[in-house]
């Protein structure tokens, strides 16, 4: 049986409550939460060991993310996955997610260029097959989530940990219409190389082909 954590200290708890907002989240993302699915404050503290006041406060950051929505006298509930919502989403991605890659190229650090590289080699290891949907597209937000940290811009990075976000719903709810998604996760293999190089200019063309053909594939599938 899990222990609960009900008190702690002050820096301690805040640990505890960005614990408990990522790993709430990304069940949200991948669906393991389905959409719709009544959120229960209780079921999540015992089963992330945590206490309830962590798990309240990773509930309005989601809230405001909207992954998560809550409604007078009824609850709180994971949010829809609305397909009218792809070319918003898709709008935004295009036009931040090439500054990202080009920024990231510029500013890299030693360790940033590590994190990418060791990033890059599970990118190959997954062409050998074997790994199950939700593997890929765990690899897939790794991947995002390394290059938005690489930028060195906060709001850049959080803007964009949003938006990738929601699109990774869609793709989780429409995974088992799309073939060749080793392929598609493998398309950041370039990208990858090409802000290790510092080629911000590459790097951005290739970010912006990667979300195209994202919003492209989600259109063939529905």
């Amino acid at each position: 049986m899990q222990q609960v954590v009900t008190e702690q200290p002050v820096g301690e708890e805040l640990s505890l409550a960005e614990r408990a907002y990522r790993a709430i989240r990304d069940r949200l993302v991948m669906l393991e939460i389905r959409p719709g699915a009544p959120i229960n404050e209780d079921q999540l503290a015992q089963s992330l060991g945590v206490g309830r006041t962590p798990v309240r406060e990773a509930l309005k950051r989601l809230q405001y993310e909207r992954l998560i929505a809550t409604y007078p006298r009824r609850g709180t509930f994971a949010t829809d996955v609305n397909i009218t919502d792809l070319a918003h989403i898709s709008e935004v991605r295009q036009e931040l997610e090439p500054l990202a890659a080009a920024q990231a190229a510029r500013r890299a650090t030693a360790a940033d260029r590590a994190t990418l590289e060791a990033v890059r080699r599970e990118l190959e290891s997954a062409h050998s097959g074997g790994r199950t949907a939700a593997e890929l597209m765990s690899l897939d937000l790794q991947v995002h989530r390394a290059v938005y940290e690489a930028t060195h811009n906060p709001y850049l990075e959080d803007t964009l940990l949003r938006y990738d976000n929601l699109a990774t719903r869609i793709w989780c709810l429409f995974v088992d219409r799309l073939p060749g998604m080793a392929g598609h996760v493998g398309e950041h293999g370039p990208l990858l190389q090409a802000i290790a190089a510092g080629d911000a200019d590459k790097a951005a063309e290739l970010a912006r082909g990667h979300v195209a053909g994202f919003e492209r594939a989600i259109r063939e599938a529905i």
